[in-house]
């Protein structure tokens, strides 16, 4: 005779779904830069900058030294954007004098962020009397004019493209230090910046690996406006007549037709437009960083 026990059914364990994984860092602050509008928008027209500098020359194929129509013919009447004083075609400078601008802008703003970061980094970790002698020298160079000890340098050593990063790089990288020592000395008061010299963290490992990322938001952005203007100061010397005559820039093509700017407005309106859109990318760009490295836009992402 068989029993007849119940039969208990046994559910089956139910699985925890897993935790989703967070995203790297790094492709967490990409997401949020791109979807500040107005920074993908900046590196957008930065990119189509970048492309029409390096190979806008060979599409175009006109030589921008050459003369290839009537002086400061209009825009249209031959030339897309006008001839200059001598004939020469106003858009192929634009196109070959952007290479030598956004050299200058870019290697000239490397060379004052390196600067600004160390003095301002020592001056603001150690304090005391370092940080009093490296303020005195900051100082020295924030009086300044900037323009005419950069206008001094320059004819000192004759107008070359390196004399011009060289002195643009050694004028401006005094907001730079001050701003990262504000920000060192910020960080360097948190509890976590303590908790890890208490527990034997070396000077070097604490600067650069612990309050250097927390402090780069403000110096990310300082560093975009440096380089909008070198960009812009480098358009000044040569505005001025010292810039490097044997390399065509955006501002030697304004300095050279200055002169005729009511008769032809083109010849200085053209290269100042291209100025203008490349310093207005790097600041939305600079803007876009800022916003992605914050952590209160972190948090709302």
């Amino acid at each position: 005779m068989m029993s007849s026990e119940p039969m208990q059914a046994t559910a089956a364990p139910v699985e925890a779904a897993p935790a989703a994984k967070p995203d790297h860092p790094m492709r967490e602050t990409l997401k949020i830069f791109l979807k500040n509008r107005s920074a993908a928008g900046g590196l957008i027209l930065l990119g189509l900058i970048l492309f029409a500098t390096i190979f806008g020359p060979a599409i175009y194929g006109v030589d921008p030294y050459e003369m290839v129509w009537m002086p400061l013919s209009p825009p249209g009447d031959g030339t897309p954007l006008g001839t200059d004083y001598i004939g020469r075609d106003i858009l192929a400078g634009i196109l070959v004098g952007g290479r030598v601008t956004l050299i200058v802008g870019a290697v000239s703003a490397v060379m004052t962020i390196v600067i600004g970061l160390v003095v301002g980094s020592f001056a603001g970790f150690f304090g005391g009397r370092v940080d009093a002698a490296l303020m005195k020298f900051t100082e020295f160079f924030q009086v300044l004019p900037s323009l005419l000890l950069a206008m001094v340098m320059v004819t000192i050593f004759s107008p070359s493209l390196g004399t011009i990063i060289f002195a643009i790089g050694i004028v401006g990288w005094a907001q730079i230090a001050r701003l990262t020592r504000a920000e060192f000395m910020r960080i360097a008061s948190l509890e976590y910046v303590k908790a890890a010299r208490a527990a034997g963290a070396r000077d070097g490992y604490l600067m650069f690996r612990v309050i250097l990322p927390g402090s780069l938001p403000p110096i990310v952005v300082a560093s975009a406006l440096v380089t909008g203007a070198s960009i812009l100061f480098e358009a000044g010397l040569s505005f001025l007549g010292l810039g490097d005559p044997n390399q065509l820039s955006w501002g030697l093509i304004i300095g050279q037709n200055q002169n005729y700017l009511m008769d032809a407005w083109w010849t200085v309106t053209c290269p100042g437009i291209a100025i203008f859109l490349t310093v207005l990318a790097i600041s939305l760009i600079g803007d876009g960083i800022n916003d992605a490295l914050n952590p209160r836009a972190r948090k709302r992402g």
